[in-house]
């Protein structure tokens, strides 16, 4: 899975490292240890130690490519910075409302008369890729953690202690927690977990579904 959101907050902390991020984001082209070396008066080891661990924050991407409006030298070709693609968002408790935009979005694009549909499947589908993605040695309450459900592994069934929908779900819940439902029987169905089975189970201060033997 991704870089969690905390760690790329974190390394932002360092005022330095901060400031060597906004120059690199700032720029329109990727920029050399020298360069931001230069632009914060640091030196270039310093700047270099602080690019690396935003990379490693994946906040920044990194490679070797020489200056475009340099003739190559006969020494190291230089290592360039450019901010990573997309955005960074921290909530506590978790929000994914970027996955069920893309599955609502998707759903539309594909089955515009009948998007709802459309919407569940999709929804279906995303939770099985997930799903199959995960080691199917890890524990169903590992994964669900790690999606931002808050699971609380009970000895007849697993309830959902936060909805990573929230928002969406109070405004539009019949909808929401359809596609909530179908999404973690994906995650199931991807885990190869037969035996336990996605059913709502709307209740106050938690998420609606609830996960029980099959």
């Amino acid at each position: 899975m991704a870089t969690p959101p905390w760690q790329a907050v974190t390394a932002l902390v360092d005022q330095v490292r901060r400031a060597l991020y906004d120059y690199v984001r700032s720029q329109d082209h990727p920029v050399t240890r020298d360069e931001a070396a230069e632009a914060q008066l640091i030196s270039r080891n310093l700047a270099a130690f602080h690019l690396d661990k935003l990379v490693d924050a994946g906040l920044l991407q990194a490679r070797y490519e020489a200056p475009a409006d340099q003739p190559r030298g006969r020494g190291r070709t230089p290592k360039v910075y450019e901010a990573t693609p997309g955005c960074i968002t921290l909530t506590i408790p978790e929000r994914r409302y970027e996955l069920i935009g893309e599955i609502l979005a998707q759903a539309v694009a594909e089955e515009p008369t009948d998007a709802r549909s459309a919407a569940l499947r999709l929804a279906a589908e995303r939770g099985a890729a997930i799903g199959r993605q995960v080691a199917a040695s890890r524990p169903v309450v590992a994964v669900l953690a790690e999606l931002g459900f808050e699971p609380a592994d009970g000895e007849e069934l697993i309830r959902l202690r936060n909805c990573p929908f929230h928002a969406l779900a109070a405004q539009q819940t019949e909808l929401v927690c359809g596609l909530n439902e179908a999404f973690i029987a994906g995650v199931l169905t991807g885990l190869g977990r037969a035996d336990l089975q996605a059913r709502l189970a709307p209740g106050p201060g938690v998420c609606c579904v609830q996960i029980r033997p099959a």
